[in-house]
């Protein structure tokens, strides 16, 4: 990112991942109940499945930054297991037995996690991740680009209408994803990004991945 693109970008904050979140669930919220069993969209979990591997993005991300000496080099050791073979290998998986609302308020508790973790640490704090590492305004970033994708994933299975804030989007692809589509509208743009549809004259990313390195 040249100097001057760095001056006039809108930073991602917890406000905004306090939104989609909060979004998300409500979008989430029109799922019929006999649907939470079947497959997310083209993703290979269920339903339930991603929403418990979307909380458990953003209770990682949130306890990546929380000790007070956050490690470099290595996630916080927190156990993870899948329940099935092919399943999500989560830290946090939600009680069958609350259902739907129990599931959402696993989803909104995670989410919350990190908004506070994201709102209360300093802008300086640096934690690992896979794709480097990263400050409190990219694990923001990140937390909202697992919010919007898997939502996505799970209303493009289902036929429900999902479609975020630009302003989210827009901030999110300029923190995250510095080669994004300058000529297109945001939230079809981060699709792209992120591998989830075509742009006109661009076929889908076989792979894709963001750049969460602070940007100095």
């Amino acid at each position: 990112m040249s100097p001057t693109a760095a001056a006039d970008r809108r930073p991602v904050t917890a406000d905004d991942l306090d939104r989609a979140v909060q979004l998300a669930v409500a979008a989430l919220r029109a799922v019929p109940p006999a649907s939470w069993d079947g497959t997310a969209g083209s993703l290979e979990w269920t339903c339930w499945e991603t929403v418990e591997h979307l909380a458990d993005d953003l209770f990682a991300y949130a306890v990546q930054l929380g000790p007070r000496t956050p490690p470099q080099d290595r996630e916080v050791p927190f156990h993870y297991e899948s329940r099935r073979p092919g399943g999500p290998a989560n830290s946090v998986h939600a009680n069958r037995a609350a259902g739907p609302d129990g599931l959402l308020q696993v989803l909104e508790a995670s989410g919350a996690l990190l908004v506070a973790v994201v709102r209360t640490t300093g802008p300086h704090v640096r934690s690992h991740h896979v794709f480097g590492a990263s400050d409190p305004e990219g694990f923001a970033a990140m937390g909202i680009v697992e919010t919007l994708m898997h939502t996505h994933d799970i209303a493009e299975g289902l036929g429900l209408v999902w479609e975020p804030p630009a302003g989210i989007c827009a901030r999110v692809l300029s923190r995250l994803f510095p080669g994004a589509p300058s000529n297109t509208a945001p939230w079809p743009a981060l699709l792209w990004c992120t591998g989830r549809s075509d742009l006109p004259e661009r076929t889908r990313p076989a792979t894709w991945r963001w750049y969460g390195a602070p940007v100095e």
